[in-house]
């Protein structure tokens, strides 16, 4: 028995240090050890409508990514414009407000406008030769988007861009006589109606729908996917046969989204959304002639372009090529595509 009250107050001294230290050795030791992985959630935006076939696609890669990461990782979709316009996104992401979006190359000209040299008005003449040379200045493109903090994932689609309006267009001065909707944020359609002298009115996509209903404009341009899934086509009674353009998209997430994700997982997710861009763009080329046959039959009529109004498109269309030079793409950009389309044309000769 410890009579000594010196003793015993050092000896609990000694057992109240000695669990103080091991408390501090578990929780040091509790440091140590690797943070146990949390859910990551990256929040994408796009102005595709649910139920539309992008969502479709997207929505299905969303619940193999959570399945594949075991939960890890989920994607969680702000679609039809919730956020906004692209433009809108663009900035939410830069602010860290949303970590990615599926946008139309009109988003991704606001990271980087040089990608709108993949399209030029006139520039191809069949989506094969357009998936010849985007695939080969895709790694480019990706290249440029990563110094400004953004992954640039494969390509999507949005496809051939025709002319829809409520008076039929056979001539440029027909399209002249209408009003015709410009997405406010789309410079190189902006260039081109300068160039043809079109009397666009500005509007972001969500405003489309309601300024055809009202009257504000009487033609708009699209692809008859988007045409179909915007409920654009109801309000319109010609489209034109001859495309403007061949449009893309892709999505693109923020660096500092990416490196919250382990290597593993974001390896899964690159792989995942490789697999499914190449489904995405099967299945919108497929939607599309599904959507002409749809608009056919609800009282849409396709006009043949006359051949006199694709010559004059064409033409007025290379120039614009060589006047944009230096202010969306440089010299040897453009220099890239157009190599690139010959190349894809000799391998391809009938």
């Amino acid at each position: 028995m410890i009579t000594n009250p010196t003793r015993r107050h050092s000896l609990m001294s000694i057992s109240l240090g000695a669990r103080i230290a091991g408390l501090c050795a578990v929780a040091v030791l509790a440091m140590a050890q690797p943070a146990r992985a949390e859910g990551t959630e990256l929040r994408i935006a796009s102005l595709a409508p649910s139920g539309s076939p992008w969502m479709e696609v997207l929505d299905k890669a969303a619940s193999e990514t959570k399945d594949k990461t075991a939960g890890r990782v989920t994607l969680k979709y702000f679609e039809g414009g919730q956020q906004g316009d692209e433009r809108d996104f663009v900035r939410k992401i830069k602010l860290g407000q949303l970590d990615g979006a599926a946008v139309t190359a009109v988003g991704l000209a606001m990271i980087d406008e040089s990608i709108r040299v993949l399209e030029l008005p006139m520039m191809f003449q069949s989506a094969e030769e357009l998936d010849y040379v985007a695939d080969k200045l895709w790694p480019y493109f990706q290249k440029k988007f990563e110094k400004k903090g953004f992954k640039l994932n494969d390509r999507g689609e949005v496809g051939w861009i025709y002319f829809l309006s409520k008076g039929k267009v056979e001539k440029i001065a027909d399209l002249r006589g209408q009003k015709l909707w410009l997405w406010g944020d789309d410079q190189l359609v902006s260039a081109v109606f300068k160039k043809l002298g079109l009397n666009g009115v500005p509007l972001g996509v969500p405003e489309v729908d309601a300024a055809l209903t009202s009257g504000k404009i009487d033609a708009c341009y699209g692809s008859p996917v988007a045409a179909v899934a915007l409920q654009w086509y109801s309000k319109v009674k010609f489209m034109t046969s001859m495309p403007m353009s061949f449009a893309i998209g892709a999505t693109v997430v923020s660096l500092d989204a990416y490196k919250k994700l382990s290597a593993e997982d974001a390896k899964l997710v690159e792989d995942i959304g490789r697999a499914n861009a190449k489904k995405l763009r099967k299945t919108i080329r497929k939607a599309n002639e599904d959507a002409k046959g749809t608009m056919s039959r609800k009282g849409v009529t396709v006009v043949q372009t006359p051949v006199a109004m694709v010559d004059d498109f064409t033409k007025q269309a290379n120039e614009i090529w060589n006047e944009l030079t230096g202010k969306i793409y440089s010299k040897e950009e453009l220099k890239m595509v157009l190599d690139a389309r010959d190349e894809y044309r000799a391998k391809h000769k009938k």
